[in-house]
């Protein structure tokens, strides 16, 4: 059995329940049982009450969940709710009251008693339905939290895996190796380095963000290796006059190795990449000249470990963009009062 009979199974049971609430209460009413016609008449006029009252109602609260929610606008969504449910109860009462007076030969006079106990009939369900939803929802954004905590937590743990990984150290070493011979002084620098950039991914491991400022300053530690890999094949650019703003730990690192990893880089075809500001957001954008993917391993995995941290940390998405010259990923600037929880 699909969903879908599932639901509708569940709404046939439902139905039947209240159908059956109806004629009980109806046996309960006296005067209701002084004929079985009438019986008959008054029991299907308190089903269809209690349909119309409980069904619509449930339906009603999932429609302005959709529109105004809980979490966010608790007073807004408790006022339209109670306005709402109100309305629509005293509406199906009279529709019900005329269509059974009209059509049949029930005559229930004075209604106002019979909206007084639809409305205390309606309280009773909406503080039932109301509630439901409430709970519902502060459970599903508890959950939410959760589990974006739980990625953010294994997506910091993948990023420390990949930033730590053969490759890296392997090319580092080998353009060591050659520098060791060439230029003694810049071998140093280049040991000194390396040696912040795995410091640098050591201290940040556990935090979800850092200043820029210190970000750049690992950012270029790790460009200076690049550049004595590459010299001028490799060219980059980074314009952002002074800004200042917090950031994800080494992804914008990881942009720029994903550049490098992904780019063929040659005398032919050097590469570049520029970190800018563009309103809300801080931009990387490179030279798109794709490698064979067969010949590099391409998973994809930094970019969506920096899609998923940001998930995290801000409202507004990554912003991935890519052209026939350029590839660009756009990293919303994070405002520390108001990190996504």
């Amino acid at each position: 059995m699909n969903q879908q009979q599932k639901f509708w199974l569940k709404e046939a049971r439902d139905i039947l329940l209240l159908i059956v609430a109806g004629f009980l209460m109806t046996l309960l009413y006296r005067k209701a049982t002084s004929s079985l016609p009438i019986y008959l008449l008054v029991s299907i006029y308190t089903a269809c009450m209690w349909i119309f009252l409980w069904k619509g109602n449930n339906l009603l609260t999932h429609i302005i969940d959709h529109y105004v929610s809980w979490i966010k606008e608790p007073l807004k969504r408790f006022i339209i709710g109670i306005v709402g449910t109100t309305v629509y109860s005293v509406g199906i009462v009279y529709l019900l009251v005329y269509v059974f007076q009209y059509f049949t030969v029930l005559d229930f006079g004075d209604t106002s008693g019979m909206v007084v106990v639809a409305l205390g009939i309606t309280f009773i369900i909406s503080l039932f339905m109301h509630g439901r939803e409430f709970y519902l929802n502060w459970k599903q954004t508890l959950l939410k939290a959760e589990q974006l905590q739980k990625e953010n937590i294994q997506a910091q743990y993948n990023n420390l895996k990949s930033q730590v990984n053969p490759h890296f150290l392997f090319n580092s070493l080998n353009a060591l190796t050659n520098l060791v011979y060439e230029d003694q002084d810049k071998a140093a620098k280049f040991i000194k380095q390396l040696s912040e950039v795995y410091r640098y991914v050591l201290d940040t491991r556990d935090k979800e963000i850092v200043p820029l400022e210190e970000e750049l300053k690992f950012l270029n530690a790790y460009l200076f290796l690049q550049h004595i890999r590459f010299e001028n094949n490799l060219i980059t650019r980074i314009e952002l006059n002074g800004l200042s703003t917090h950031v994800a730990p080494l992804s914008i690192q990881m942009l720029f190795e994903n550049a490098i990893k992904h780019n063929v880089i040659s005398k032919e075809m050097p590469l570049e990449i520029k970190l800018y500001a563009d309103d809300k957001y801080l931009v990387v954008e490179n030279t798109l000249q794709q490698k064979d993917v067969s010949l590099e391993d391409s998973n994809g995995m930094g970019l969506e470990n920096i899609i998923s941290r940001y998930s995290f940390l801000s409202t507004d998405k990554v912003v991935v963009e890519k052209t026939e010259k350029f590839f660009i990923v756009k990293l919303p600037l994070i405002n520390t009062n108001s990190i996504a929880k």
